[in-house]
């Protein structure tokens, strides 16, 4: 398979968030960053939040009120590991680490994954803010 069949898998669309270019027009995220905002999209989704599809998105917003344990982590860690596993086919999830950062007000999910199309190997921080923590 060429470079560019593989990477035409991919798949192309509108960033997110949301942004224009100089002419005004929406930006659009190709291939490899494109699955890049997708796994960030589905960890920053809470289970229910889409009205159309009230399964899409990553249980650890339920988990937002919990003390900081070993049992929190490894909790996070399965569930950002599932939604990935059921939402998000063009990775392969690989390792996924959750450490407690800034006094336990925030976990820092690292999620290392490979691009099936690719071979590549890319990854994400996610800060996840307990206990109804300020918002990046």
């Amino acid at each position: 398979m060429s470079d560019a069949s593989s990477k035409t898998f991919l798949g192309k669309g509108i960033t997110s968030p949301f942004a224009t270019d100089e002419h005004g027009a929406l930006k659009h995220a190709g291939y490899e960053e494109s699955v890049q905002q997708s796994v960030w999209i589905i960890l920053d989704t809470a289970k229910g939040e889409r009205v159309m599809r009230p399964d899409f998105g990553c249980g650890i917003h339920e988990l937002v009120f919990d003390s900081v344990t070993a049992s929190l982590s490894g909790r996070v860690a399965a569930a950002v590991h599932e939604a990935l596993l059921r939402f998000e086919p063009r990775v392969d999830v690989r390792d996924v680490n959750v450490t407690a950062g800034g006094d336990g007000e925030v976990l820092l999910i690292s999620v290392d994954y490979e691009v099936r199309a690719t071979n590549n190997m890319f990854n994400l921080v996610y800060p996840f803010y307990l206990d109804g923590g300020a918002v990046a």
